[in-house]
């Protein structure tokens, strides 16, 4: 219960968008599980970077736009080049026009990490008897299995 997770990737991307003058395509989506019981649902919003095989930030929360704004905030200042992501509207209304790709073709690498997180954290597992009973406890996994796989400046 005392580990906070965090939500920001702190490997040095910055420094390489500078250094080479990377163009940053960012894939975004949303994964359902629950707390409790499937009535209490619980989304993690993340983006992930498909070139550098990384999550970039995460979010938990309600399927909502706050949620998303949430997201958003956090990566702001990477000023991305592109968002590709699948029709869900709250993409539509929140991220620029001119940046914005909706497609299924450029979102399969995120969709393929989906599969990857539901294999290795089996509360984001659709059919399974493990489950969370606090939301605390629900986010702390998540953010913390995220948080070692890809935030882990040893694994850079």
């Amino acid at each position: 219960k005392k580990l906070a997770p965090v939500a920001v990737n702190p490997l040095p991307i910055q420094s390489l968008v500078d250094r080479y003058e990377v163009q940053l395509v960012c894939e975004m989506d949303e994964q359902w599980s629950y707390v409790g019981n499937k009535k209490q649902q619980r989304w993690l919003w993340y983006a992930w970077l498909p070139h550098l095989k990384t999550v970039l930030a995460y979010t938990l929360g309600a399927r909502t736009d706050d949620t998303l704004k949430r997201l958003l905030a956090l990566i702001e200042p990477w000023r991305m080049a592109l968002y590709c992501t699948d029709g869900w509207e709250a993409y539509q209304r929140y991220l620029p026009e001119d940046k914005h790709l909706i497609t299924k073709r450029y979102t399969q690498s995120i969709e393929r990490q989906n599969l990857n997180f539901r294999t290795r954290i089996k509360r984001l597992a659709r059919k399974t008897i493990c489950f969370s009973k606090s939301v605390e406890i629900h986010d702390k996994v998540i953010g913390e299995f995220i948080n070692r796989t890809f935030f882990n400046s040893s694994n850079a």
